[in-house]
């Protein structure tokens, strides 16, 4: 079929490229898609070169598929009219998560929510992604009362000008000697400020992770209490999770249900010094989980440490994913 990606020429939308090659996506004709800035530069697909073209060229190309990773603004103008067009669009921006009339997938979860007349589908924030797949089997076992959460997020979250700024200040470079991404150094330093902050307190990252838990799991009673960080980490996020439980359980019961769990890996082995680290989740498309270990301080809780590549599952896997959820239900042909 034809394939648009918008955002081609991003971080994450070159990602997309590679994901739909490496899974063998059906893609008769390759479509990437940028801003007016980017038309006419080169983007590889399956060993050839591919000319970026308009957002209006693509739509007129008639893709049966878009995958977007172009921004909120871009998606909230441009998606619109790819989907009246008769194209799906799996988008991978904030803009539609919390659209009561969108559905937010993360396709080991909750495909079962797609129906015939999704043509716009919103993909989950990575930090949000990455905590429920281990998670969300844990819930139908056992009923979650409350997460608590701090995330350690890697600077390629913020794009490619965020890892610029991380190998300016690695390689010896003063603020003003390089674009600033940040409101301070990261190298060396840990940021506890992701997007914008609220008038609570909390910033918009921690609230994603609030409100897309209970849209995907489909429970809003879930207490959910998120911490978000920026480390100095190139790529992969890793969380620190705290589950209350209604039921009571026990670890090695957990480790069956993360055994069978499509996506999860279990590392958690700590006498042998074997857990989840970011260096070695990157180009990976599973959650590694481990650290796992009773909360002495509430009846039924557990602390646990997960971690994923955030450019893979976080974006552009869970994105395609997505569209394969489409295409096994029959919606893309």
């Amino acid at each position: 079929m034809k394939v648009a990606v918008v955002g081609a020429t991003g971080l994450v939308g070159m990602r997309m490229l590679e994901v739909l090659a490496e899974r063998n996506f059906p893609v008769s004709e390759i479509i990437p898609v940028a801003s007016e800035r980017s038309v006419g530069k080169k983007v590889p697909f399956k060993g050839k070169d591919y000319t970026v073209v308009s957002a209006d060229a693509a739509i007129e190309a008639k893709p049966e598929l878009a995958i977007f990773s172009a921004g909120a603004g871009a998606s909230k103008e441009l998606a619109p009219k790819f989907a009246a067009a008769g194209c799906r669009v799996v988008d991978n921006s904030s803009c539609w998560r919390m659209d009561p009339t969108k559905k937010l997938i993360v396709p080991e979860i909750n495909s079962d929510v797609l129906g015939p007349d999704d043509y716009i589908i919103a993909n989950p924030n990575c930090s949000t992604i990455q905590m429920l797949l281990p998670i969300a089997p844990l819930h139908k076992a056992y009923t979650i009362k409350r997460i608590v959460v701090t995330t350690y997020q890697a600077v390629t979250g913020s794009g490619n000008k965020a890892v610029a700024q991380l190998k300016a200040e690695r390689s010896g470079k003063k603020p003003g000697e390089y674009e600033a991404v940040y409101p301070y150094p990261i190298d060396l330093n840990v940021l506890p400020h992701i997007d914008q902050f609220l008038e609570s307190g909390y910033t918009k990252e921690e609230m994603k992770m609030v409100n897309e838990t209970h849209k995907i799991l489909r429970d809003d009673s879930i207490g959910v209490s998120p911490t978000t960080a920026r480390v100095p980490v190139l790529g992969g996020h890793s969380e620190a999770v705290n589950l209350e439980f209604e039921k009571d359980f026990t670890l090695k019961d957990i480790r069956k249900i993360w055994n069978g769990t499509p996506g999860v890996t279990v590392q958690d082995d700590p006498a042998n010094n074997i857990y989840p680290m970011p260096l070695y989740a990157l180009g990976k498309d599973d959650v590694f989980v481990g650290r796992l270990r009773r909360d002495p301080s509430v009846k039924y809780g557990i602390n646990l440490w997960c971690v994923s590549d955030n450019i893979r599952k976080g974006a552009a896997t869970n994105a395609v994913q997505i569209a394969e959820a489409l295409l096994k239900k029959g919606f893309l042909k």
